[in-house]
Formats: C-alpha cells, structure tokens, sequence
C-alpha cells in the first residue's frame, strides 16, 4: 500500500476540488473515506480470532477480485467510514500516518485473521489486503478523474 498511500498524500493538496459529473463528492471525501476504511478493516482484522475463520465462497467477491476493480456507484459507504461534513487537511493527514502505521503491522498478523465485509463476508489477512487495494484504488481513481 506504499504507492497507494504516497498517490494520497500528493492528491490532499487537491481536497476542495470536485466534478458533480465524476463524483457528488470532492477529493478530500475520497481520500477521508479510503483511509477511514483502511484504518477500520485494519482494527477488524488485528481484533479477529483467527480460529473463528470459516473459508467460504463468495461470487461478489470472486467476480470483484478476479475483475480487479468496483464498478462505480453501486455501493453505499457505512455511515462509520463516512467523512465529518467539516474536512479538514490535518484530519487526512492524521488518518493517512495512522493508516500507514496500521499497515506495518499487518505481517505479524496471522494468515486467518479476518474482516467481515457486508457483501464479500469474512475476508482473511490476505484477501483482506487485496480488498484494501482494490477500494484504495477504485476512489483513487475517482480522484484523478476529479482533478483532471
């Protein structure tokens, strides 16, 4: 996630812009959000019993990650990773530090430590990764689109 993480500090000099026709929300909300969810699925996944993890198929989450991406607009953000209606640049700044220490920890965490997504269900340490990338990248694309 260092790439991810670095896309995101370059784009919070960009957090007031917006384009009502890529996004109802500008590029500090995307950058809030995506951090918001790194650092909650982070605390999910360290709080996890690796013992309570159940290997499950998920079409969603087969399709999703096969596919490498979200389709935009289709889902609705829980209201504990929505950003404050006040944004301000010290509040990413201070999410995206917790986030990347959140993630040093990631490797001393064991391979069935998991996340329960809403649609995807229980995603263990390494889907779990590949799920953080995946919506990482999908609002950091929103974002470029914005700025553009």
């Amino acid at each position: 996630m260092d790439k991810e993480f670095g896309i995101i500090r370059e784009c919070i000099t960009h957090q007031e812009k917006e384009n009502l026709k890529i996004s109802k929300a500008n590029v500090g909300w995307h950058l809030d959000h995506s951090l918001k969810v790194v650092n909650n699925v982070l605390e999910s996944l360290k709080n996890s019993n690796s013992d309570d993890y159940k290997k499950n198929f998920n079409g969603m989450r087969l399709f999703a990650f096969t596919m490498g991406f979200f389709p935009r607009g289709k889902a609705k953000a829980p209201k504990r990773v929505l950003p404050p209606e006040v944004l301000l640049k010290e509040d990413i700044e201070n999410q995206l530090e917790k986030a990347i220490r959140n993630f040093e920890t990631i490797d001393s965490l064991k391979e069935n430590q998991f996340f329960t997504h809403p649609v995807f269900q229980q995603l263990n340490k390494k889907q779990t990764i590949k799920f953080l990338r995946l919506h990482t990248n999908h609002h950091l694309k929103i974002v470029r689109d914005i700025v553009r």
